[in-house]
């Protein structure tokens, strides 16, 4: 028996080494082909086979960034267009989970509204902009308003999904228990749709910028959709170009707190 389970942690051991080595190839792999792109990239603008003016550089975009920091105006941007990110995303989250929760409990509500959350989400946010300054103004509220509209009904629509797809066999365990729908939301429900929440979290990190985007390009004094639209508008690319560069890195920093969010979580459900 001593003999079997040796062998058995051995092999284990080996199991987890043999993953560790995948993960740091892919990681590699990422490096090398993010570092492939930019030398291309710069090449190709190096020997005039593609047009800098259309298309910038990556030397003449860290060129814009570093004079943007220069001037004190690139924390401005990146703050204010963070900050919107940051509280849309919570709010939409948040909020769209609590209204999955009440359609969940409530079967009438739920089927009542069901069309109505299906043709909302199908409608064009950004023909909703010149409403949305009419009714909250100009300014953070309303590029957050329009944040927070992208992401709430896929919200409730994913997370009411994986509430209502729960495993009915278990519901009616519960039920034989005596657990009340509060006990089967809060011991099952909830837990057992753990794996959507994430999901959504990852849908989410890239909708929100989208919609704080949106936002900026209807209305803004600042951030980086402002620096976009403006850059676009005086016909400066390397300022789009360093803009949305720094977009990028800032969804995918985003993106890893999501990632380190769930490992916390699937080690807290797997202990």
């Amino acid at each position: 028996m001593k003999h079997n389970n040796s062998s058995k942690s051995n092999e284990y051991i080996k199991f987890l080494k043999k993953e560790k080595r995948k993960k740091f190839i892919v990681v590699c792999l990422q490096i090398l082909l993010l570092v492939g792109i930019i030398a291309i990239w710069e090449i190709l603008a190096k020997t005039g086979s593609i047009d800098i003016f259309i298309t910038s550089c990556p030397s003449r975009i860290l060129e814009t960034i570093i004079d943007l920091a220069k001037d004190g105006n690139l924390w401005l941007h990146i703050s204010t267009t963070l900050y919107e990110a940051i509280i849309g995303f919570a709010i939409a989250t948040i909020l769209g989970s609590i209204i999955a929760i009440i359609l969940w409990l409530n079967t009438t509500l739920r089927k009542v509204l069901d069309p109505f959350l299906v043709v909302i989400n199908s409608l064009p946010k950004i023909a909703l902009g010149p409403l949305i300054i009419i009714w909250v103004g100009i300014g953070t509220t309303s590029i957050v308003v329009m944040d927070v509209l992208i992401m709430i009904i896929i919200t409730t629509l994913t997370m009411l999904s994986a509430f209502v797809n729960c495993d009915n066999n278990k519901i009616m365990l519960l039920k034989s228990f005596g657990a009340n729908k509060y006990q089967t939301l809060t011991k099952l429900i909830i837990p057992n749709s753990i794996c959507e929440f994430i999901g959504v979290l990852k849908v989410n990190v890239g909708l929100t910028w989208v919609g704080t985007i949106m936002g900026e390009y209807l209305n803004s004094r600042a951030g980086l959709g402002y620096l976009i639209v403006y850059g676009s508008q005086i016909f400066n690319l390397d300022l789009v170009m360093a803009s949305t560069v720094i977009l990028c890195i800032l969804a995918g920093i985003m993106y890893f707190c999501v990632a380190w969010f769930e490992k916390i979580i699937k080690k807290k459900y797997s202990a």
